[in-house]
């Protein structure tokens, strides 16, 4: 199976060892900048992986201070497990297991299990903080505040996962809207004053489904992708 995390690196690797002359300041910094590649959200509490697609669109206020909109939409499949749950629908859970059970109607050593596809949007909007001291490479960090929506569909594969999920999703697809907060940072190599290729990742905070999910996660987002420079040189 194909190994994204160990073709991550790989990529970041051959990024090191491009043969550009990184000494010198960058005489040319654009209005504009655009960026788009491919990213992966992955959220370890609830073990959830997604891939997807990730866009950002930037106006330079000073060669070193960006104001910008960010946005990306991912997918993947987790798969729900009591010990996820707020402690009290834990207890309503297992008393009504227990009671099927107690009926014959569970079989021994059952553990239910619920799987579901989830698809994530996120939305931001905010600074950039820029260093460009070199000719050939810019790094830069932000603060990741904004909007985040998630919807998720249950798949169940036995008929007892099958009735809690009817009975802790009644319309088979849930969604929900929360805040996030955290921090973001990355670098990009310049070919040419219009094109270069993104390097970056954002470590965020989000409690969503906060009525199914007990905990909060952190969410690590990479991406990776060609960024374009465009407009007059405000160093000018």
């Amino acid at each position: 199976m194909f190994n994204q995390r160990r073709a991550i690196v790989t990529v970041l690797g051959i990024l090191s060892l491009l043969p550009l002359p990184l000494s010198g300041q960058q005489s040319y910094v654009t209005r504009f900048d655009l960026y788009t590649g491919y990213a992966f959200l992955d959220s370890t509490k609830i073990g959830l992986f997604e891939n997807g697609f990730h866009t950002q669109f930037g106006y330079r206020v000073k060669p070193w201070v960006s104001m910008g909109f960010d946005y990306s939409v991912t997918a993947g499949d987790m798969t729900l497990t009591p010990g996820l749950l707020p402690f009290a629908l834990q207890q309503e859970l297992g008393a009504q297991l227990g009671a099927m059970a107690a009926a014959g109607l569970v079989p021994a050593g059952y553990a239910l299990r619920v799987p579901a596809h989830a698809v994530t949007n996120s939305f931001a909007i905010g600074p950039q903080l820029a260093y460009r001291h070199f000719a050939h490479a810019t790094f830069f960090i932000r603060p990741s505040i904004g909007a985040i929506r998630e919807g998720a569909t249950p798949h169940p594969t036995d008929p007892i996962a099958t009735a809690i999920a009817d009975q802790l999703v009644p319309t088979g697809y849930k969604r929900d809207w929360q805040g996030f907060y955290g921090v973001g940072a990355g670098f990009d190599i310049l070919f040419t004053k219009h094109l270069g290729v993104r390097t970056q990742a954002d470590y965020v905070y989000d409690h969503l489904f906060n009525d199914l999910l007990r905990d909060g996660r952190w969410t690590m987002r990479f991406s990776f992708g060609p960024c374009f420079n465009f407009g007059r040189n405000i160093k000018e």
